[in-house]
Formats: structure tokens, C-alpha cells, sequence
């Protein structure tokens, strides 16, 4: 494989996933609606009752709304990453994957063109959003959005991953919605999305606590929220790192057709 095809690749795949999503406009309207509705609704209901806040330290909306966009840009990273799934889904069932990967390239470079065209999505929705959350009055620092860039793409290509890898299990477009409302809910909401997690244990919610402090979407999630302020989480990083390599790697092994054939007869996979 040379820099040449390999570059020619990635346009090809990159450039096929923007113009579906591009011809697809009530996918992008979802997209930028779900997290507008967390910020605009949801955190209202967080509003001081009485003059008692109900998430302290937020004493007021726009403090908590302040504190939730970075897991509203980790929710808009994670839907996109479970809809790239679905989409890998969706070409394994009319023989679209078949072809992209008879294609004479590696077939884990070809699966990484399609995470990086997934994430590209991802981090272009989630400017998108960080633009609606500017217009409405969020006080967000600019100099955050440039920060973010690495971590959001990061983050991204660890759930697009993550995706990736439960295509590989997921046979029929029909299974898809419960196994992602598995994923996705309890990653969203056992996480530091939304509350902080020193309040879910000061709380008594122990074990949510744990939970919520190995579940990766979280330092996704602690990762962008350091960086919109010009900060570097460490442990984060490393978490999120190491997930994407651990999904990543487990999904080329998934999508490899000579481990399939030997699984079907019952004899052991050898490298």
C-alpha cells in the first residue's frame, strides 16, 4: 500500500459518508436538535426552586448550562458513532462493506477510512452545536473551540470504534435499536454528563459512582470539558486512548473473514 492509494482511500470512503449524510438532511436536523433540547429544556429544570439550587454548586441555569455542554458535545459524538454503526449495518446487509473490503488495500486501513469518515461527521455536528450554544448566550471561551479540536476528534474516533465493533455482532438492521438503547443510555446517563460525579457520591450512589468512573464515555467526556478551558486530563487521555485501541482492535478481528470461517467449523482462530 502506498501514501498515494492509501490517501485515495480515505477521500473515497470520507467523501461517500459526507455526501450520504449531506443528502440525508433529517439526519442532521436530529443530530443538532437532541443535545439543543438537553440544553434548552432539560437544564431549565435544574433552575433554582424557591432560591435552593438544585445541583450545587450551578446556583443558576446558565452556570449548568455552562457545565453540560461538554456532555452534550459527548452525546452528539456518541449518537453519531452509533449511527455509523448502523450504517455499517445497513452496507453489510446490500453487500456494500463486501465490495469496500475485496478492495486491494488492508482491510484495517479500510475499516479505519470508514471510523475517520464517521468522526469527521462527528466533530463537524458537534462545532455545529457548539455554534447554536454561542448564539444562544453560552458563555463558552473561543480560544475552547481550538482546544477541543484534538479531544473531540479523539473521543470520537473511540465511539465511532466502539460502533464499529458492535457491527460486528449486530446481523440485522431490525436488532439494532435494542442493542444500541442498551449502549447508549446507561453510557449517557451513568457519566459525568450531567452531574458531577463528586455529587452522585456524595449522594450515596456508590456503585453508580463506580460505574460512572470506568465507563470511558465519561473521561470522553472530563477529556473535552478540561480542554474547553485549556487544560489536559491525563488520566482521560490514557482511558480514551486505550479504549479506542481495545474497540478497534477487537472489530478487525470481528470483520475477519478467515476467524468467521474457522468459528463456523468449530476450530480455533490462529494468528
Amino acid at each position: 500500500m502506498t501514501l498515494s492509494h492509501a490517501l485515495q482511500a480515505l477521500t473515497a470512503v470520507a467523501s461517500r459518508e459526507v455526501i450520504k449524510f449531506l443528502s440525508q438532511t433529517g439526519r442532521l436536523f436530529s443530530a443538532l436538535v437532541r443535545p439543543t433540547l438537553w440544553l434548552v429544556v432539560f437544564s431549565a429544570g435544574f433552575q433554582n426552586v424557591f432560591g435552593v439550587s438544585i445541583i450545587p454548586p450551578y446556583d443558576t441555569y446558565i452556570e449548568y448550562q455552562v457545565y453540560v455542554v461538554p456532555g452534550l458535545l459527548g452525546i452528539t459524538l456518541l449518537f453519531n458513532g452509533m449511527n455509523s454503526s448502523l450504517s455499517m449495518v445497513y452496507d453489510k446487509e446490500m453487500g456494500m462493506m463486501r465490495l469496500l473490503l475485496t478492495a486491494p488495500l488492508p482491510r484495517w486501513y479500510l475499516l479505519f477510512c470508514k471510523l475517520c469518515a464517521g468522526t469527521l461527521l462527528s466533530v463537524l455536528q458537534s462545532y455545529t452545536f457548539l455554534i447554536i450554544t454561542y448564539a444562544y448566550g453560552v458563555d463558552i471561551p473561543l480560544s475552547g473551540w481550538l482546544y477541543i479540536f484534538l479531544p473531540l476528534t479523539l473521543s470520537g474516533m473511540m465511539l465511532g470504534a466502539l460502533g464499529l465493533l458492535l457491527s460486528v455482532h449486530i446481523k440485522q438492521l431490525e436488532n439494532f435499536a435494542g442493542t444500541i438503547n442498551f449502549v447508549i443510555f446507561p453510557m449517557f446517563f451513568i457519566s459525568s454528563a450531567l452531574y458531577p460525579l463528586w455529587k452522585l457520591e456524595e449522594s450515596g450512589a456508590v456503585w453508580v459512582h463506580w460505574l460512572a468512573m470506568y465507563n470511558p464515555f465519561t473521561h470522553a467526556i472530563e477529556l473535552i470539558r478540561f480542554a474547553l478551558y485549556g487544560q489536559f486530563n491525563g488520566v482521560s487521555f490514557m482511558v480514551v486512548l486505550g479504549a479506542f485501541v481495545l474497540f478497534f482492535t477487537l472489530a478487525i478481528f470481528g470483520y475477519d473473514p478467515q476467524r468467521g470461517i474457522l468459528r463456523k467449523a468449530g476450530r480455533p482462530a490462529t494468528a
